[in-house]
């Protein structure tokens, strides 16, 4: 937090452990779980329905129309029986990240708007997952975290000093012609992709998920390549989405060799963004069940 009008250090803040919250004891209970049994995918739901907050937005999600479903969905069991049991471990630990660091009055930074960007994101993932060769596509779960925690070092950095993340969303409303991670190197030591990186570390997330959270502005960088083909799916999820749910600007120019590194023919990519987009429409429609 900052004291007076000095900036709080945020190199030193996000490892420093009284600064930020404890991983959130579900997202914990969750990552040691395994679901692979009918005794592991019982034991999530019943953590998941011991948290009233995550077990209503997992039924929200479930009765969208997102997922195809003809007639309401009341319980958490039912939710994760459509959405698939990997999907709603994902979604579950995603909504528990997020909740845990929205602690206070927001600011400048527009939580719904990053919420919905961020399932946006997941399910554009999913999207582009299913259009590659299925040797070559992130595993479910993967998909869901990444998508939803992408964008959570904006939610660090409000945590950790509100003015300055202020100034920035002001900055990059104002200055909309100019990249976001422009602005950022300006006005921050740590951008929002390495402040999102630190705290998933600090959560011992797998390396894939830490990998994608720092690179996916920077698919090219050398260090990238843990985190692939989930980096490169993300960086073009965002050119797709760019302005969605919030405004951060990006270069949206997709080339040739972008899709094909993917597996995707590029004679594809037309319809695949229309879908993303449409997709997209629909969230926002349907927002109200899950936020």
């Amino acid at each position: 937090m900052s004291a007076g009008n000095t900036p709080v250090n945020l190199k030193q803040a996000i490892r420093n452990l009284d600064t930020l919250p404890t991983m959130p004891v579900i997202a914990q209970r969750l990552l040691d779980l395994n679901i692979d049994s009918i005794e592991g995918e019982r034991a999530m739901l019943k953590l998941i329905e011991q948290d009233p907050q995550i077990a209503a937005k997992i039924i929200g999600l479930a009765n969208t129309p997102l997922f195809g479903t003809s007639k309401r969905v009341s319980s958490v069991s039912d939710s994760a029986i459509l959405l698939g049991f990997t999907r709603v471990k994902a979604v579950t630990m995603g909504i528990a990240f997020m909740s845990s660091l929205i602690t206070k009055p927001a600011g400048k930074l527009d939580t719904q708007g990053l919420w919905l960007h961020s399932l946006a994101i997941a399910l554009a993932l999913r999207t582009l997952s299913l259009a590659m060769p299925r040797n070559t596509r992130p595993l479910d779960d993967e998909i869901f975290l990444a998508g939803l925690l992408h964008d959570i070092g904006y939610v660090v950095l409000n945590h950790l000093d509100q003015k300055r993340s202020d100034e920035l969303h002001t900055r990059i409303s104002l200055e909309k012609d100019r990249p976001s991670i422009e602005i950022e190197a300006e006005l921050l030591e740590m951008n929002h992709c390495e402040l999102g990186a630190e705290l998933a570390h600090l959560w011992n997330l797998p390396e894939a998920i830490v990998t994608v959270l720092r690179y996916h502005h920077d698919p090219e960088n050398k260090h990238a390549a843990a985190g692939q083909p989930l980096v490169s799916m993300m960086n073009i999820a965002e050119k797709v989405l760019a302005g969605f749910g919030i405004f951060e600007h990006v270069t949206v120019d997709i080339n040739h060799e972008e899709w094909q590194a993917l597996g995707i023919d590029p004679a594809k990519a037309e319809k695949l963004i229309d879908q993303i987009t449409k997709q997209a429409e629909a969230v926002k429609q349907t927002a109200g069940s899950f936020f």
